[in-house]
């Protein structure tokens, strides 16, 4: 494994003759420096630059000298957060410039062209180095703000003198290195309020996404799993993935950089009592919520079975309590993560909100809080996902950040049915955004697409969306004709694994259907629908229309031993029938997560589930593991 040479550079400060200041540029590349930190013990070789340190000429000498040191099998990070410019592009550069505009990041003292950056990234590539951008910027044009509150685009108009044309000869090669932008050229980039920090929206994203992954994840998959977290704030950006070929995007993430082996997490006796090496730096929630995180002992030893629950949950550690037993002071407990506490979506009421506001508060049990909701303020109490909720005239519109729909509008004359919704949509993007500690399960089974006419082929790969598309193809006299697919299930492992591959749509809804919970011997392939074709398709509800599309959500849920499905069921959102999503309701908690608390337990009856491969008999539900593909099914524009 080669060494990490990364360059960070954060502009928030910019001089009021260049362009505006920002807010979470500084935030952006200091958390990215403490991933690295995290990720490789401190091994990763890091130079910081930030605010007005960072010059055309510090950054092209920032990638010369410092990333221009990383030799072959060696990974070579530059991460820009900052403005974005855009200008029109004339003569030759529109034999370059498909979009008729140049881009170029914003530095402290002008711009630096895409064009430029691109050439001095690839003389690092050239030498033999892994060469990845990472840039949370604007490509576009448009307003610096768009009237959103909640939103602050990283764009600067280009200024007089600027030229942002040509000045660097391309070599006529294709891009040697790999680039993870925030948004497509034709859009804005986003800054907003998480959890009481400013960072870029898409920066948010990626490094939860890394945080979240597996050692083995690739940047593809990262891309895929930013792009759902992106998706959440709205439908302004797009993250980008560039070049989308096989090559450098399918790498593990830093070159799988990571402080050595991936292990158990362990139950010890510390100083404070109880404690569980997993923390709120590991995605846990803390504060008052924590108490619903637990811990179940794997293996076959001492306490197998047994539950600790958490207490309090520090940023490297959980405090617990055993549940029901009396562990051995002088012994060490492997545990696996088998109840997950998350943070409640938060929601922001513009409007008369005075009834929402009391329907959030009496939702939950015993007439008390809505378990994951929290109603907010101010922009820096916002977490992720975030509700705006716009009441006039009679209507509660829901809303993301960037004020795209979650939904259509609903009648504020039922406050409750409201309450409904909300709670829906964050127990729906909560199970989209599951994720499990790095795991010893991670990529052991893997996911394979292939269209139905071509099942011995290669499976499909992702865009440079982090997306597999399939389109509808010219019918014969009855429209155009869905595409169908085969996927597959593969145990690369030398065990039997459990495993549930879950379909989330867009219309918010969850089922296992496509493969319903099953062991898959080593070796062996599993079959989504036993082998029946996998059709993809429009609801009747949308149009056959040019342009249309929708997108599903498969997520893979590995484990050691057989769990309960029923958390993992929803249905779609229907505005017209009333769900009793409430957490007090009888059975709904235990069932659903409705009170706040995902469980990963055994199911409670016989599962009848076909083998594919030899069963255990007995197994708990031990340690899991998570991975999601996103698919879009598309109408081509033209041509059918």
């Amino acid at each position: 494994m080669g060494s990490i040479h990364a360059f960070l550079a954060g502009v928030n400060d910019y001089p009021p003759s260049v362009a505006g200041p920002l807010s979470g540029c500084v935030n952006d590349v200091s958390e990215a420096g403490r991933l690295l930190t995290e990720r490789t013990g401190g091994a990763a070789q890091v130079r910081t630059v930030l605010d007005r340190e960072v010059t055309v000429s510090a950054v092209e000498d920032g990638i010369r000298s410092f990333l221009g040191s990383a030799g072959s099998g060696d990974t070579a990070l530059f991460w820009f957060s900052g403005h974005g410019t855009e200008q029109a592009a004339t003569g030759a550069d529109l034999l370059i410039e498909a979009t008729g505009r140049n881009q170029a990041l914003v530095c402290a003292d002008g711009p630096l062209s895409d064009k430029r950056l691109g050439a001095l990234l690839d003389e690092v590539a050239a030498r033999g180095a892994n060469v990845v951008a990472v840039l949370d910027c604007c490509y576009s044009g448009g307003a610096s703000r768009d009237g959103d509150p909640n939103l602050t685009a990283r764009f600067a108009p280009p200024r007089p003198g600027w030229r942002l044309g040509r000045d660097a000869v391309p070599s006529g090669r294709p891009a040697r290195h790999l680039l993870l932008a925030a948004s497509r050229l034709d859009q804005l980039s986003y800054e907003g309020w998480f959890d009481g920090r400013a960072h870029g929206v898409f920066t948010h994203a990626l490094l939860a996404a890394a945080r979240a992954a597996g050692p083995d994840a690739t940047y593809r998959q990262l891309l895929a799993a930013a792009d759902a977290r992106v998706r959440r704030c709205g439908g302004r950006q797009q993250p980008v993935l560039f070049p989308d070929a096989p090559g450098v995007a399918d790498l593990p993430f830093l070159a799988g950089a990571v402080a050595g082996e991936v292990g158990e997490l362990l139950l010890r006796c510390g100083p404070h009592g109880w404690e569980v090496d997993c923390g709120s730096g590991h995605g846990l929630r803390d504060g008052a919520g924590a108490g619903g995180t637990e811990f179940t002992v794997v293996g076959e030893g001492p306490g197998a079975g047994a539950v600790v629950r958490a207490r309090v949950v520090r940023a490297d550690r959980s405090l617990v309590d055993p549940v029901g037993w009396v562990p051995g002071e002088e012994r060490v407990y492997p545990v696996a993560l088998t109840a997950l506490a998350a943070a409640p979506a938060t929601v922001s009421a513009e409007g008369p909100g005075g009834r929402l506001r009391e329907a959030i508060a009496s939702y939950g049990p015993a007439g008390g809080p809505a378990p994951l909701l929290r109603v907010v303020e101010e922009p820096e109490e916002q977490g992720d996902p975030h509700f705006r909720v716009l009441l006039a005239e009679g209507t509660a519109r829901v809303l993301g950040r960037d004020g795209t729909d979650f939904v259509p509008p609903l009648p504020y004359s039922d406050a409750g049915r409201v309450v409904d919704c909300l709670s829906h949509l964050a127990r729906w993007h909560r199970l989209r955004e599951l994720v499990s500690r790095p795991s010893v399960l991670d990529n052991q089974v893997s996911v394979e697409i292939v269209p139905w006419d071509a099942p011995d082929g290669p499976a499909l790969l992702p865009d440079g969306r982090g997306e597999i598309v399939r389109a509808y193809e010219p019918g014969d006299g009855d429209g155009p004709r869905e595409p169908w697919v085969s996927i597959r299930l593969h145990n690369r492992s030398t065990r039997p694994l459990w495993c549930v591959l879950l379909d989330l749509t867009d219309s918010y809804a969850c089922d296992p259907v496509l493969f319903p919970g099953h062991f898959i011997g080593p070796g062996r392939t599993g079959y989504a629908l036993d082998g029946d074709p996998v059709r993809l398709f429009l609801p009747a509800t949308r149009p056959l229309v040019p342009g249309a599309e929708v997108r599903d959500w498969l997520k893979l849920i590995v484990a050691e031993g057989e769990l309960n499905t029923v958390p993992f069921r929803m249905r779609a959102w229907d505005p017209t029938a009333r769900a009793d999503n409430r957490a007090g309701a009888a059975g709904v908690a235990e069932t659903t997560g409705a009170d706040g608390v995902l469980r990963f337990g055994a199911p409670g009856f016989p599962s009848g589930a076909r083998e594919a491969g030899r069963v255990p008999q007995g197994a708990g539900p031990g340690r899991w593991a998570t991975r999601t593909i996103a698919l879009r099914t598309v109408v081509p524009p033209a041509g059918y």
